[in-house]
């Protein structure tokens, strides 16, 4: 039993970083626009949230600079698939290398690639209490960022137009819905949750920055994205499910019982889970009716 409450708060904890990066990228990707950039953006988020707290010894404001990496990362996207109408996989995958080459390189300069230092994170709360012992932003994503995600993208204006655009823009701007703002104000709140996503992993979880700290898990956030067909409770879930085998591998890799398993096995059991997820419930989706889609004003 003490196994089971230490799997769920640990699956908790793991799942953070992917709740805020999966519902950036549903939000964007119901305007129709698929962001590539993600894994990127989570990196450079990670990055900067690092650099400012370890600047100025505030997480608060390490997270505020990582908010405007992400800002900045929906910004470029947005000027390259909404204005010059770029390829969006093209667009996408060189964002992601951007992004985490200038953080990498920036990473050089101020440390000479060697050893970063602890840097002021954010403190659990409720210490001691099995489960309820999470960061400050666990419960804002769960408890306010996904209620209020489903709200918006349900019941809103803001929700109407972007489902309007996602599904028809020539409609959407027919009905006076301008497909341009919607799209680029959807990046900009992707790229924002994106980087927030990955500042947790330094400002909370690690307390400190490491190179590929991500992990892939942009790029898992895009395969929950369509496992959850673009609904906001089936992207927590899938959260979730991915940090929960996640967090099993980790007491299978300290356990007697594994020890002769490869541990590049179990570090991929969780991986290869969204997979096969993704391929059983993949079967049939119907992706946003301008998915991938240009548009351009005639």
């Amino acid at each position: 039993m003490t196994t089971l409450i230490a799997l769920v708060g640990a699956a908790l904890v793991s799942a953070t970083p992917l709740l805020y990066a999966t519902l950036g990228e549903l939000v964007t990707e119901r305007t129709g626009i698929l962001n590539l950039g993600i894994e990127g953006t989570m990196y450079a988020g990670a990055f900067a949230g690092f650099l400012v707290a370890a600047s100025t010894g505030s997480p608060w404001l390490g997270l505020l600079g990582a908010v405007v990496v992400g800002l900045l990362s929906g910004l470029l996207m947005g000027l390259l698939t909404v204005t010059f109408g770029v390829n969006q996989h093209v667009a996408g995958i060189g964002t992601t290398l951007l992004l985490i080459g200038l953080s990498e390189f920036v990473n050089r300069l101020k440390y000479g690639g060697g050893a970063v230092p602890q840097i002021a994170k954010f403190g659990l709360l409720f210490r001691d209490v099995p489960v309820a012992e999470q960061y400050l932003l666990t419960y804002i994503g769960f408890l306010v960022l996904a209620p209020v995600m489903w709200w918006v993208l349900r019941g809103s204006g803001f929700g109407l137009r972007v489902r309007a655009v996602g599904e028809n823009p020539e409609a959407a701007d027919a009905a006076g819905i301008s497909v341009t703002r919607t799209r680029y104000a959807a990046l900009l709140v992707g790229g924002a949750l994106t980087a927030i996503g990955g500042a947790v992993l330094t400002l909370a979880i690690l307390g400190s920055f490491t190179l590929n700290i991500t992990a892939g898990r942009g790029w898992v956030s895009i395969a929950l994205v369509i496992f959850a067909r673009w609904r906001v409770w089936p992207a927590v879930f899938g959260a979730l499910l991915f940090a929960g085998v996640d967090a099993l591998q980790l007491q299978l890799a300290i356990s007697s019982t594994f020890e002769s398993v490869p541990r590049e096995l179990l570090i991929a059991l969780p991986y290869l889970v969204v997979v096969a997820t993704l391929a059983i419930s993949g079967r049939g989706v119907r992706y946003p009716g301008a998915y991938l889609r240009p548009y351009r004003r005639a």
